[in-house]
């Protein structure tokens, strides 16, 4: 796409990673699917926050969800959302060890 849009869409999906809530949710739902009310007893929190983080992250293609009963079920659309936010942990960890290492050396 010579026109920039993949660069345009790739950072409206990265917004939509920015609240840590939201990474907390990406990284439960790594091992399958999770019923709202266990995703909201395992971050606690509002019941209306959270449905709206579900609903901004399955509107961007995050997450798929579906109904089953009185409960609707959330899952990654793909593995991979789960892979690109541990491999940005991994760098943060890393920049954290390194800026640590450079204070004891001082």
């Amino acid at each position: 796409m010579k026109d920039g849009k993949i660069f345009e869409l790739h950072a409206d999906v990265c917004k939509a990673l920015g609240h840590a809530l939201r990474i907390q949710v990406i990284d439960l739902l790594q091992d399958g699917e999770l019923c709202f009310t266990d995703i909201l007893e395992i971050t606690g929190g509002l019941k209306s926050n959270l449905s709206q983080h579900l609903s901004l992250m399955s509107k961007k293609g995050i997450l798929t969800v579906r109904r089953q009963g009185q409960c609707n079920y959330y899952s990654l659309s793909s593995k991979k959302v789960a892979r690109a936010c541990r491999l940005m942990r991994e760098v943060l960890i890393e920049n954290l060890k390194q800026g640590q290492s450079l204070l004891e050396n001082l």
